[in-house]
């Protein structure tokens, strides 16, 4: 017998505001096709205070699963039915998992990003500097410190903010942490082995923005990173490169952290060289 015919197609999507730049749909779609999946990702922007709105409708629509960008990744929590151990930890959220009839809180940032550094260097016993102090900094800071990083420099504008992550990291990891607040142009430290950038500046359309960074303290010695996927190469890769520093874009952490999701909710391996195709497609890479 024939299978019967089926026009339902199981939902994801990613929750943001603001959420036209996000390039995650054009990637997790050509998995599903790669993979022979009948499953759909929409790209949804939802204000703030429509968040609660917006999770209950997740839940009636049946949503297998979903992706949570700025500025949802801690606010959520207070919505979902649980979370992983890994997502208590950081305080954030960025992938929800349905499981049954709960929805779980997932964080698959901060592995996504150190898989990705891991291409260059392993985090152990390297001494971090990272710029931000929202989900994914708490995303990063977590998974690099539990990789094993020696210290880690936190520098952020909102003093409170980053004091907070700094002392979190502390009682959770036990790895030496300080905090440096953000004024004027950030002069790196020679001794540092890796620079993160986990803040939104220079995230289309403001494309032009200036990283407050003294460029001429980058060495070679020293990894530059950006979490910011669009576009892929940001005015502090591309001082970085000038200084001769190693570089990794946004998109490798992306597209690590959608192979991690993908499998949580469809319970198959995606091609992330298929994914990764996908977005230098589209930005032209």
């Amino acid at each position: 017998m024939s299978e019967p015919l089926n026009f339902k197609q199981e939902l994801t999507c990613v929750l943001g505001q603001p959420i036209a730049e996000n390039p995650s749909q054009c990637m997790m779609e050509a998995a599903y096709k790669d993979c022979g999946l009948e499953w759909r990702y929409q790209t949804i922007e939802v204000a703030p205070e429509n968040l609660e709105q917006a999770i209950g409708g997740l839940r009636a629509m049946g949503f297998r699963g979903a992706n949570l960008t700025i500025p949802h990744k801690v606010a959520v929590i207070q919505y979902l039915d649980g979370v992983s151990d890994a997502a208590a930890m950081m305080g954030a959220v960025n992938c929800i998992v349905r499981k049954d009839d709960q929805l779980i809180g997932e964080n698959t940032d901060g592995k996504g990003f150190v898989q990705s550094l891991k291409e260059l260097t392993d985090p152990q016993g390297k001494k971090i500097v990272m710029f931000g102090a929202g989900g994914a900094a708490r995303a990063i800071g977590v998974e690099t410190a539990l990789s094993g990083a020696a210290e880690i420099t936190i520098v952020n504008r909102n003093s409170q903010r980053g004091k907070e992550l700094a002392e979190l990291l502390k009682e959770k990891t036990g790895v030496p942490v300080t905090f440096v607040p953000w004024e004027g142009n950030y002069s790196v430290s020679e001794d540092v082995d890796v620079v993160i950038n986990a803040t939104s500046i220079g995230l289309f359309p403001d494309v032009d923005a200036v990283f407050p960074i003294d460029d001429s303290s980058l060495k070679p010695n020293m990894i530059v990173s950006d979490v910011i996927p669009n576009p892929p190469q940001t005015h502090l890769l591309r001082e970085a490169a000038k200084a001769g520093c190693p570089t990794l874009d946004g998109l490798g952490m992306l597209v690590n952290q959608g192979v991690i999701g993908f499998k949580l909710w469809t319970g198959v391996e995606p091609d992330p060289r298929v994914m990764r195709a996908a977005l230098e497609e589209v930005f032209g890479v």
